[in-house]
């Protein structure tokens, strides 16, 4: 992959975020791109990352996708996008909704309209397992981004191939559980936690660069990516976590926050019947109305009354054992031992 992408530009939204940071450790230890532009609001994280990377691959970029005149100049000479500035935390999209809707939506369709103007070859948009069967805010906002998204590659006339990633919980990201659970045993308070029987799926933030990576190559106009992915439940993890740190904390049950479901989709019933597997992930293709299905869809595939979606319940459901393994590689639960035991 490193020789072909060696010599375009790649413009990241949200750049300086927890994918940012982890996309850009990859792609330069691949030697990939030439020029990888940084576009976010936050000028002390840019400082950071142009400390910590000293590279001239890098170039940074200040704006806000809801100012659509400052990522269309960002986006002038790109060759490919990841959309990935996003309001992600449910409970604030809860009570500012709009100020999701701004971000969101209204800042997707200005960097995918951009990106068409400018004639971007790819854009790759990152989007949450919330989006399916939404409940929440942020949810909501995230499957109309996706929709609006998608309605881009209904439109012969656009050469752009836009194509969209599903999440679900990125272990240890911004504003994660798993550093807030770590806080809480380090501190000695109790560990809060929602509901024990709370499932979710994980994922680690080198899986999440492998899933942009696999739609970034596969390319499909109007293709969802899904990553194949195993959960835990909220009590689980708390019990693990005290395990590693061997600490004796109370494990307090505070109830759901704000929007929360109790078990997360990442493929819905009615995606499933037209999801393709490819091993580790699923492609949900484009609805067989927009193209030639014949060739995709297997006419003896379950109907939509007999199959099930794809959700965190279902799902592997990782042993202690396995989820244990799985934390213990985490740079946040390295680094919280070694404060430890200092």
């Amino acid at each position: 992959m490193g020789n072909k992408f060696s010599n375009e530009i790649l413009l990241v939204t949200g750049g300086t975020g927890s994918f940012g940071n982890a996309f850009v450790d990859f792609a330069l230890s691949e030697g990939l791109f030439k020029e990888i532009r940084i576009f976010s609001r936050d000028e002390k994280k840019q400082h950071d990352m142009r400390v910590k990377y000293n590279s001239e691959k890098l170039k940074f970029y200040i704006g806000d996708v809801r100012d659509y005149s400052s990522i269309e100049v960002a986006t002038r000479g790109v060759d490919y996008l990841f959309c990935a500035a996003a309001l992600k935390q449910v409970p604030s999209c809860e009570f500012f909704p709009m100020e999701a809707v701004k971000t969101n939506i209204l800042g997707t369709d200005n960097t995918i309209k951009a990106a068409i103007l400018n004639n971007v070859k790819k854009v790759v948009v990152l989007s949450t397992d919330k989006a399916v069967y939404p409940v929440n805010a942020m949810g909501m906002s995230k499957a109309l981004m996706e929709k609006v998204a998608l309605s881009y590659t209904k439109q012969d006339t656009y050469k752009t191939i836009v194509s969209i990633t599903r999440y679900g919980n990125v272990m240890a990201s911004r504003g994660s559980v798993i550093p807030h659970f770590i806080s809480q045993i380090i501190e000695n308070q109790s560990i809060t936690i929602t509901d024990p029987n709370m499932t979710r799926f994980i994922m680690s933030l080198k899986e999440s660069v492998h899933l942009v990576i696999h739609a970034f190559i596969q390319g499909e106009n109007g293709a969802i990516y899904v990553q194949k992915s195993p959960s835990t439940t909220v009590l689980q993890l708390a019990n693990v976590l005290k395990k590693i740190f061997a600490s004796n904390a109370e494990i307090k049950i505070i109830g759901t926050r704000h929007g929360e479901k109790r078990n997360e989709s990442l493929v819905s019933k009615e995606e499933i019947i037209r999801a393709v597997d490819q091993g580790s992930y699923y492609c949900i293709l484009p609805d067989k109305r927009d193209l030639n299905y014949e060739k995709y869809f297997d006419k003896g595939t379950k109907q939509l009354s007999v199959v099930d979606d794809y959700n965190s319940d279902n799902t592997k459901n990782l042993s202690d054992g396995e989820l244990e393994k799985t934390l213990q590689k985490l740079d946040v639960v390295v680094n919280a031992l070694k404060e430890m035991n200092k």
